[in-house]
């Protein structure tokens, strides 16, 4: 009956009487009146009042989230595979026909074009990761993916995204915490544990076969070049790594000199070997002048042209006679763009001299070349003095393989630099053996800057998840459900290891928390017996620095991809 009424009293029809009378019920003036306001308040606009809520639509700033979140989690679900010593290899092919062969995170993702604004900053996160620790950068990407995949369940059931980020960053602190926690002291003398977190880094690449020999190969080039008035510090630009085609990667060797991939300029019949070398670095060309600008001159009379070319031969004989006074019979000779360095003509008098002449050194090379021979480069022949010059017991050009190198070894006052000399059957092996030793020269890096080491195979990992599982019981309201997620979410490291491995990934991670909830914190996934061991006695360790890293800027890059809530393209 009410609902009748009402319906007429918002029509407001003609038709309506002091009292009305429908199937038998009666209403008074009152009432009416009554009915009338309520009806009126209700058709009233919400936003009239201050004290009630406006609705504001949300849409689009959740679906520009949404597709935030799934295009990074595609990225991290790329490299996801090649996690891990059992993860698969990816072939990248560019559109100039170049092919790579690797399953190193950064590598692949450097590769990859990815053109999403949020996908890019996974790619500039596991850049990030190889800056700050080297390795780690496939894990670094997988974290992330695993945490967005977490934050897009929790901000569909309705939780804002400051408060996900908010717990994301509380996390971020209390994982580092828990990691120091597990970390075991080393000292830079333990030169067996160096090596066994290198060959770590190592067993989950291509040349993994070779980490037997890779390994203390890097370790002994980082401690070389470690500066004892800076004993935390490395420099790997110090550790020059030279390819050479031919061989086998176990061809490979460490060179306490320098190493050229080049030929010796012996045209003209120049020495290929001289011992007690007097080493000058010239910046300047051995070659008749130039005029500065564009500019051509006729000679039409043949007793000129013999002038000029006495002339030219006087010139360059006078720069080799001031080069032979000083007792220098080394020269290496950067590379020049304005005009040739030598010519025939001067390696032919360079050659009379038994003066050994390297040409064609790069430009970005000369500072590493006169840091290890300890000399000073010479810009102009007028400042050619035996004071400038290096000292070596042997400089000489070696057949290797189908080419030829120069080897310049007993350098006297070496500065803290090595060489090393890479060998490979084909060129996709030779770039992934480079890859592969960058990767544990930063390894061996990182615990000189950080000297901890920490369990790998998931243990960190599943025992951050318990911990902060824990720790998300003590906490109270919307805080505790996001790390009660995140806490699961950091078990994606041994799945993904166990996946990868062909082993039940389930089994494997119920089976660590069991392990790991009985007080066993560095048992973590045996990929090589397919099973759950003690991983120290494995020998499968990491530095600190890999791990604190790789959370601390995973947590960071979903916070800032969380923040996002607009994407606004400017012309």
């Amino acid at each position: 009956m009410v609902f009748n009424v009402l319906s007429r009293i918002g029509k407001r029809e003609p038709s309506v009487s002091r009292v009305w009378v429908l199937t038998g019920l009666s209403f008074s003036a009152s009432t009416v009146a009554q009915l009338m306001a309520a009806v009126a308040a209700a058709a009233a606009p919400r936003g009239s009042s201050s004290k009630t809520e406006s609705y504001v639509d949300t849409k689009r700033r959740d679906d520009v989230r949404q597709a935030n979140i799934l295009a990074a989690r595609a990225v991290a679900d790329a490299v996801r595979t090649s996690l891990g010593p059992k993860g698969m290899d990816k072939m990248i092919a560019s559109a100039n026909g170049e092919v790579i062969i690797t399953n190193d995170g950064a590598t692949i993702l450097n590769k990859m074009e990815v053109l999403q604004p949020a996908a890019k900053m996974l790619v500039d996160l596991s850049r990030s990761q190889d800056a700050a620790a080297g390795d780690g950068t496939t894990t670094v990407v997988v974290l992330a993916g695993s945490l967005l995949r977490c934050s897009l369940s929790l901000l569909s059931a309705g939780v804002h995204p400051t408060a996900v980020s908010d717990a994301l960053h509380r996390l971020a602190l209390r994982t580092v915490d828990i990691l120091h926690g597990m970390a075991i002291p080393l000292e830079l003398s333990d030169r067996d544990a160096l090596i066994k977190s290198a060959a770590t880094s190592l067993n989950s690449k291509v040349v993994s076969q070779y980490s037997s020999l890779l390994a203390p190969l890097a370790v002994d080039a980082v401690l070389f070049v470690v500066d004892p008035a800076h004993p935390d510090l490395v420099d790997l630009r110090d550790v020059k790594i030279v390819k050479k085609l031919g061989g086998t990667v176990d061809d490979t060797e460490l060179v306490k000199g320098l190493v050229f991939d080049k030929k010796v300029s012996h045209s003209a019949g120049g020495p290929t070997r001289v011992e007690n070398a007097k080493i000058a670095v010239i910046q300047f060309q051995i070659s008749p002048p130039k005029t500065d600008i564009e500019q051509s001159i006729v000679v039409s009379d043949y007793t000129q042209m013999d002038r000029i070319l006495r002339e030219e031969r006087n010139y360059i004989l006078g720069m080799v006679k001031k080069i032979k006074a000083t007792g220098c019979n080394v020269l290496l000779i950067q590379k020049s763009i304005l005009r040739d360095a030598v010519t025939d003509l001067s390696l032919h008098y360079l050659a009379k001299a038994k003066i050994l002449v390297i040409k064609d050194v790069e430009r970005d090379e000369i500072e590493f070349v006169t840091k290890t021979l300890n000399c000073l480069p010479i810009a102009n022949i007028e400042h050619f003095r035996e004071e400038k010059l290096g000292f070596a017991n042997c400089v000489e050009e070696v057949s290797v393989g189908d080419g030829k190198i120069v080897k310049i070894t007993g350098i006297k006052d070496m500065g803290r630099t090595t060489t090393v000399l890479v060998r490979g059957s084909n060129q996709l092996v030779l770039d992934e053996a480079e890859r592969s030793l960058h990767d544990a020269l930063c390894v061996v890096r990182c615990l000189v800057n950080k000297r901890f080491l920490i369990a790998g195979g998931g243990a960190p990992e599943i025992e951050m998840s318990r911990q902060l599982g824990a720790w998300a019981k003590e906490l109270q309201g919307m805080e505790s459900y996001c790390i009660k997620e995140f806490a699961e979410a950091l078990e994606v490291i041994p799945y993904t290891l166990a996946e990868n491995a062909g082993l039940n990934p389930i089994a494997i991670v119920t089976e660590l928390r069991n392990r790991h909830a009985q007080g066993e914190i560095n048992t973590g996934i045996n990929v090589r017996k397919g099973q759950i061991t003690n991983i120290l006695e494995e020998n499968v360790v990491q530095p600190l620095l890999v791990s604190t890293s790789a959370i601390t800027l995973a947590t960071e890059c979903v916070r800032m991809i969380l923040k996002i809530d607009d994407i606004i393209t400017v012309r």
